[in-house]
């Protein structure tokens, strides 16, 4: 399966590639394509509009997103998630970090 991995970053240390790392990481070893903010957008200099509007390209083209604990403390994770509902995609949620 084709999985969208969104979350919150913005104010975030390191951006929270971290853990968006560690779930992609944990899904990959599922088996899955794992699309993720981090890849699509490395330079974190770019404006938000920007960012989101390559990310929204690529979550399009997936089955399903994976959310990040918190993600709704952030304004483009819901966006995503809101995006995904409308379209019917599967939505499942990271288990929280051990």
């Amino acid at each position: 399966m084709r999985i969208y991995v969104a979350g919150p970053m913005t104010g975030i240390h390191e951006w929270n590639f971290p853990r968006f790392h560690a779930e992609t990481a944990r899904l990959r070893a599922l088996g899955h394509v794992v699309i993720k903010p981090a890849e699509i957008n490395p330079d974190t200099t770019l404006g938000w509009e920007m960012c989101m509007r390559a990310d929204i390209q690529q979550l399009v083209t997936c089955e399903a997103i994976c959310l990040l604990p918190g993600f709704e403390n952030s304004k483009g994770a819901r966006l995503e998630r809101h995006i995904a509902m409308e379209l019917g995609m599967q939505v499942m949620y990271a288990p929280e970090a051990s």
